[in-house]
């Protein structure tokens, strides 16, 4: 057993098929097929399930991925901590961020890492923050930017950055912009322009409405703070956005309004695995963001 056939492996089982899994690794499927096949040899079980329809995990297979995955997360540590031993200041941070949130804090935070260490490269990825807990835990992200802290694990750690509450945006024609303030229940009938599914704060949205007794009738859904603010000022609904967000609309068609209990907040957070070995770059940029945290 060596380590190849355990990458080999910990790919088929996450891909479901030898030939995903070797256009991933950049290999021949016949090599990643013999390498699978020595490996259930010595460990005398089957691993997957084939059939000409779909590849499954055995039961075998399934307690085998468990520890190889321990093993490579110990064999990457190894090679992290050695390139940090010799001093190697340089290497990669995947970070996930949310789109729908302000990058006026992250891109100050970015740009001072940069100076001391131009030589990192930093790769975003935008997606939710259900779908960055998500990452981080699988080890897939390194760090990540998180809404809404209310759900923490024993597998990860956050650190609270910002605590933003959410205004209702309106047309200024709208009935709704004569308010200067808003109760949700106000809300009952009209038509929202909300975030996504994979977003925490249309759960939070979501569960607001449903405490007022209605559910949110939907005109649609983004991942883009600006196309929420162009479908409002089109008149085609109302959307909750945070403060921050919305003190920098220009659009002087839209009126942003406070709510008279501020229920909803964006609870910006930075989360990474725990009990994993986190590479030098990936340390001092968590001890920078340690620095921008508002005292």
């Amino acid at each position: 057993m060596d380590i190849r056939q355990l990458e080999y492996f910990a790919e088929v089982a996450k891909q479901l098929s030898f030939t995903k899994a070797a256009a991933i690794l950049h290999v021949s499927q016949p090599s990643i097929s013999k390498a699978i096949q020595q490996l259930e040899a010595e460990l005398d079980v089957p691993l997957f399930y084939r059939s000409s329809k779909q590849l499954e995990l055995t039961d075998a297979g399934h307690a085998v991925l468990i520890n190889t995955q321990q093993v490579l997360e110990a064999f990457k540590n190894i090679r992290s901590e050695l390139t940090d031993l010799m001093e190697l200041k340089k290497g990669k941070i995947r970070i996930g961020i949310p789109p729908i949130v302000g990058a006026e804090f992250f891109s100050k935070l970015v740009s001072q890492y940069k100076e001391h260490y131009p030589y990192v490269e930093i790769v975003l990825t935008e997606v939710g923050t259900k779908k960055i807990r998500e990452g981080v835990e699988s080890g897939d992200l390194d760090i990540g930017l998180i809404c809404n802290l209310c759900v923490v694990n024993d597998y990860v750690e956050v650190i609270s950055i910002l605590k933003d509450p959410l205004m209702l945006i309106v047309h200024h024609e709208h009935p709704l912009a004569r308010k200067e303030t808003v109760d949700m229940i106000d809300l009952q009938h009209e038509m929202f322009v909300l975030y996504r599914k994979d977003f925490t704060l249309y759960d939070r949205i979501i569960e607001e409405c449903s405490k007022n007794g209605f559910f949110p009738n939907i005109a649609c859904e983004s991942t883009q703070k600006d196309l929420m603010i162009e479908m409002v000022a089109a008149k085609l609904g109302i959307a909750l956005l945070p403060k921050r967000i919305c003190d920098k609309i220009q659009y002087n068609t839209i009126k942003a309004i406070p709510f008279k209990e501020e229920n909803i907040y964006l609870e910006l957070g930075m989360t990474w695995k725990k009990n994993k070995y986190l590479s030098y770059a990936v340390r001092e940029f968590i001890a920078l963001a340690y620095d921008f945290i508002p005292h």
